[in-house]
């Protein structure tokens, strides 16, 4: 847990009381919780929306979303689900996946398939869905360009965007290019040779780490195009939605901020597609808990190949 914003300097190991679910709640042992970019900005309080519910101190002081485990107990209200059934989801709002035990709302998580393990499971929520509303922001034979596609969005991303007969780019750093390939990527850039606002012109452009202005957005557009980012610092949110939607008026290239929606019913499809063996999980390393910082750390600089998984707890997260 953490009390201040900053660092994972900021993290230590405690005991808390195991909590109780409330009405239309449950409470999910933790098997393994799989990191995202969301951790990583809560820890910082950075960009800004960061600290929605806690201006200067966390909010949430356990963080983790994406969990999966089995049911402990349920609150008031819950039907759907009994004690023992094995489940994963976001649980964005809450978090708490970096400890033991985990309340989540009920219709946050989905049961998890026998054929997944709980390291896969743990893997897929929020980043699959994600790429899935990315991808389908672009339509067959269309080039789309994924900035930050060599991690766990990308690896879902890639390839759905490759079964969907679009041509996509990815960029990242160096060592993922070959990763981005391997998962079927049309061209790949490595941003630190290369400014992909410089290349295209692309039907569509997703940014997943965000940090350009608007106008080189557009000029990186086909007539037409549409470019979306998903999260980044507050001006480049604020210069989508304001400059972004001038720039879309006057020349018809669209800009905006991708608003993805959450829950099972947006990333259950694609565990689907993973049980059918269509798609893979590409988990970079599982962390036990103790070594969380470092999972976070791997995670935030940017050089997991793919997702980065943390064990909770002595039991396998392979089954």
């Amino acid at each position: 847990m953490y009390d201040r914003y900053g660092g994972v300097e900021r993290l230590r190991m405690v005991d808390l009381p195991t909590p109780d679910p409330g009405p239309g709640e449950v409470l999910v042992e933790v098997v393994a919780t799989g990191l995202n970019l969301s951790d990583w900005e809560t820890l910082h309080g950075s960009p800004a929306y960061a600290r929605l519910g806690g201006m200067f101190r966390p909010h949430r002081r356990v963080l983790g979303s994406d969990i999966a485990g089995r049911v402990a107990a349920v609150g008031p209200g819950v039907t759907q689900w009994t004690v023992g059934d094995e489940v994963y989801g976001d649980n964005l709002d809450r978090k708490g996946g970096f400890a033991e035990y985990a309340v989540a709302p009920a219709h946050a998580l989905a049961r998890k398939p026998a054929a997944l393990t709980f390291a896969q499971a743990a893997a897929i929520p929020q980043s699959a869905a994600i790429a899935a509303q990315a991808v389908a922001r672009a339509h067959t034979g269309e080039r789309m360009l994924l900035n930050g596609a060599g991690g766990g969005v990308g690896a879902f991303a890639i390839p759905l965007a490759a079964a969907s007969g679009v041509h996509l780019t990815g960029v990242d750093n160096a060592d993922k290019l070959d990763l981005m390939r391997e998962l079927g990527a049309t061209d790949v850039i490595d941003y630190r040779e290369t400014d992909f606002t410089r290349t295209g012109p692309y039907d569509v452009i997703v940014d997943l780490v965000a940090q350009r202005s608007p106008i080189a957005y557009r000029g990186a557009l086909a007539p037409g195009g549409r470019a979306l980012v998903v999260g980044g610092p507050v001006r480049v949110l604020l210069g989508m939605l304001t400059v972004g939607a001038v720039i879309g008026a006057v020349t018809g290239r669209r800009l905006g901020v991708l608003a993805v929606r959450e829950g099972p019913a947006h990333f259950a499809a694609v565990a689907d597609a993973v049980v059918a063996g269509d798609l893979q999980v590409v988990i970079d390393r599982v962390y036990p808990l103790e070594r969380v910082a470092e999972a976070l750390t791997r995670h935030g600089e940017g050089r997991a190949l793919g997702k980065v998984v943390v064990r909770v707890g002595d039991g396998p997260v392979t089954q």
